[in-house]
């Protein structure tokens, strides 16, 4: 619905621009067609570039593959987890601002972050009143804890992270679709005492539980619209845009929320009228729609392709309208231990020493795609210790020789075969595939490639244990980034033996390792940060002592801003720009 703005919204979005700009803009004064800014490298790095207050047009979006989901129950991908704030609003979220403040959580629903209490077993959070859906009706914290109910049932949500199974007091609950209790009340451990209060019991103590306030499961679902698995096609919205049109697998759009109160909601400017996405659109083709200006955003927010990055870096006025964004994302290959002869340790030491470690880094895009990782925490996490267990650095071809000996060790000194999956629509993971193909044929082991789809990648695929092992998928291609800013929100969905389901949407892909999962409780109930950050160092050289994780790539991602677009920053929390600040030139 297009409408003219309330002279609340304007000064909502003017507020808001002034307060990007004293984050650190480079720019002194708002833009217009005219009064452009001077496009510059890595200008959105650190500040915002082309700030402005105007609302109106459409903003324009492309995805190479297909949405995981759409349902705040069922997304775990960093850029849905960045999209989705445009029509879904949680108890709190990272802060929309440049720079290192952009990992700083902010009250967003909630009035303010958790109170906590029983020695950080039980959190608190009162919300704003007042708060409407989409189609008029009052949100209310039960919606809250109903989306966090639906989240917990894996089956019918299988993406998604498994904190909120994992730390709440359960005490048997699975699935408001299963729910037999006689009174009806739900889950236990939520309580929501009135229609603004909600009070979470965990079963143990758990300091950073605003982190989990900040996740997609705390966006308010009615229960009276809920479909269960249907629900991704009539999602009701609590944020500035709501639904407008959906076609699976094609395309979806967003128009405004006529209920959305802006006095309500400080953090987000809606300077659009509408956004449209475009789905399963070939990663080449998006590139050439970013450089010639008939699209905005690609937003997986993996970067241009390595043709493009080259045309970009090799022509100064290309170049000067990308940003180069630095990410505590790794891009690695999982070594399943499921899948034989993997469930050898020397066999998986074979495959770390003969792995091409140039050969991965430029499928990411070289210089500008980031440096080869040795281990698994990118160095701007806490606790991440940069070490080099496998000499990585010094054998940046790979070290045949001493695969060769692995594989003596593991009885197959003459190699064997295996597959390997990669998600589909992303070249640079089949170059990745490609770089291990030929590296890891030097020393006999054969590489079979098998691309999937995208949207169902862990749901169907690499994340569902049965079909991994019926496939014969001993390898995969895997990126990851951290959820917030520590060891626990980084490593414990990866490498937590206790996460993995039977019924897929896995993101740990074969790392079981009683001492990891022991290792990782110790860190829970370490109070002392120094000692905890210590310890998930600890835990990433457990884990490529046992070569479950070839690491890769610590990633950058080189991206493209066209002209029209305006409010640009990268934000170090979702590691590609902000959406939910972005606007479009009109004229």
């Amino acid at each position: 619905m297009k409408r003219r703005p309330a002279i609340a919204a304007l000064a909502a979005a003017t507020a808001f621009a002034l307060a990007l700009t004293g984050c650190g803009s480079s720019t002194s004064s708002s833009s217009s067609s005219s009064n452009p800014v001077t496009p510059k490298f890595n200008a959105a790095n650190g500040a915002i570039f082309n700030p402005s207050t105007k609302k109106g047009g459409t903003i324009t979006y492309a995805n190479s593959g297909d949405w995981d989901n759409l349902d705040p129950a069922d997304t775990y991908y960093g850029y849905s987890w960045d999209f989705i704030r445009y029509y879904g609003r949680s108890l709190v979220m990272f802060k929309p601002a440049p720079g290192d403040a952009s990992t700083q959580l902010v009250p967003d629903l909630a009035t303010s972050l958790g109170a906590p209490s029983d020695n950080n077993k039980t959190w608190t959070y009162h919300i704003r009143p007042g708060l409407k859906y989409s189609d008029g009706t009052t949100i209310t914290t039960k919606d809250i804890k109903y989306d966090v109910e639906r989240s917990l049932d894996k089956t019918v949500f299988p993406n998604g992270p498994s904190y909120f199974n994992d730390l709440l007091d359960l005490q048997g609950y699975t699935s408001p679709y299963k729910d037999s209790s006689p009174d009806k009340l739900g889950l236990k451990a939520i309580e929501t005492p009135d229609d603004n209060t909600i009070v979470f019991h965990l079963n143990q103590p758990f300091s950073e539980f605003d982190y989990l306030a900040m996740l997609p499961a705390t966006i308010p679902v009615p229960v009276s619209a809920d479909t269960g698995a249907t629900y991704k096609t009539h999602i009701v919205s609590s944020g500035p845009y709501m639904f407008d049109s959906y076609v699976a697998g094609k395309s979806f759009s967003l128009k405004r929320n006529p209920n959305w109160d802006p006095k309500s909601d400080p953090n987000r400017p809606a300077l659009p009228n509408n956004v449209s996405v475009k789905l399963n659109v070939n990663a080449e083709d998006i590139d050439k729609q970013l450089l010639n200006g008939t699209l905005d955003v690609a937003v997986d927010a993996t970067g241009v392709q390595s043709d493009t990055q080259a045309q970009i870096v090799n022509n100064p006025q290309l170049k000067a309208r990308a940003d180069l964004a630095p990410l505590a994302r790794l891009w690695y290959t999982t070594i399943n231990s499921n899948v034989a002869p993997f469930d050898n340790i020397d066999c998986r030491k074979a495959v770390m020493l003969a792995a091409d470690h140039d050969g991965f880094l430029r499928a990411f895009g070289g210089a500008y795609g980031g440096v080869i990782a040795t281990s698994l925490m990118p160095p701007i996490l806490p606790g991440a210790t940069k070490a080099d267990p496998y000499n990585f650095l010094a054998n940046k071809g790979g070290d045949p020789t001493g695969a060769k000996a692995e594989l003596a060790k593991c009885g197959k000194p003459n190699g064997f075969t295996t597959n390997m999956s990669y998600r589909a629509e992303r070249p640079k993971e089949k170059a990745e595939g490609e770089a291990l193909q030929q590296s890891l044929g030097k020393v006999g082991i054969k590489v079979n490639l098998k691309p999937y789809p995208q949207g169902d990648y862990f749901k169907l695929y690499a994340g569902k244990p049965a079909f991994v092992e019926a496939n014969d998928l001993g390898l995969s291609a895997m990126g990851w980034g951290q959820d917030w800013p520590d060891g626990f929100g980084y490593l414990s969905q990866i490498v937590d033996s206790r996460v993995i389901r039977a019924s897929g949407g896995n993101t740990n892909l074969g790392v079981k390792d009683p001492q990891v999962d022991s290792m990782i409780d110790q860190a829970l109930v370490t109070a002392d940060t120094p000692a905890r950050n210590k310890i998930w160092g600890q835990i990433d050289a457990k884990v490529m002592d046992d070569a479950y994780i070839l690491p890769g790539v610590w990633a950058s991602v080189l991206l493209y801003r066209p002209a029209g677009l305006t409010n640009v920053f990268i934000s170090n929390s979702f590691g590609g720009y902000d959406y939910m600040t972005l606007g479009v030139s009109t004229s």
